[in-house]
């Protein structure tokens, strides 16, 4: 079997690749990971037990391209379009619908403000935590939000 960057992927491989994301282990950490190639490694190598012979990449890219077809589907069916679809949709609604969505609360926001700040004043808050794109735009909504 030709296993080419190019080739694309069969029903059967498709569904290989859901049934393991849909194993709670490896969606819990797909969430949130933002440097993930060590899930696809193993993924890839998950598959290839399952007879399908993918490399990490392609594993990656495959993942990333059926979440946002997932997501232009889900979008318009929320808008009231319901004639948009696509394959294995159901199974990616049944994997991703547990996925939590990030949502801050009045206090949350409050406190990464304050924090933002005066950090010496809050270090339980601030200590030990590297600021990430989503914090940034936080204190920068938080921020506009107040001003």
């Amino acid at each position: 079997m030709e296993s080419g960057a190019g080739k694309h992927w069969t029903e059967e491989e498709v569904k290989a690749l859901l049934s393991v994301w849909a194993e709670k282990n490896i969606r819990k950490q797909l969430y949130g990971t933002l440097r993930n190639k060590g899930i696809f490694i193993y993924i890839a190598k998950r598959l290839q037990s399952l007879g399908v012979h993918r490399d990490w990449k392609q594993c990656r890219a495959k993942y990333k391209n059926l979440k946002y077809e997932y997501r232009t589907v889900k979008y318009a069916h929320n808008s009231g379009d319901s004639s948009k679809t696509m394959k294995f949709f159901h199974d990616l609604d049944a994997i991703l619908q547990y996925e939590p969505a990030t949502q801050f609360t009045e206090e949350d926001a409050n406190s990464r403000y304050l924090a933002m700040l005066s950090p010496s004043t809050a270090p339980e808050i601030t200590e030990g935590k590297k600021k990430n794109n989503l914090n940034i735009v936080l204190h920068h909504t938080v921020f506009s939000f107040l001003s």
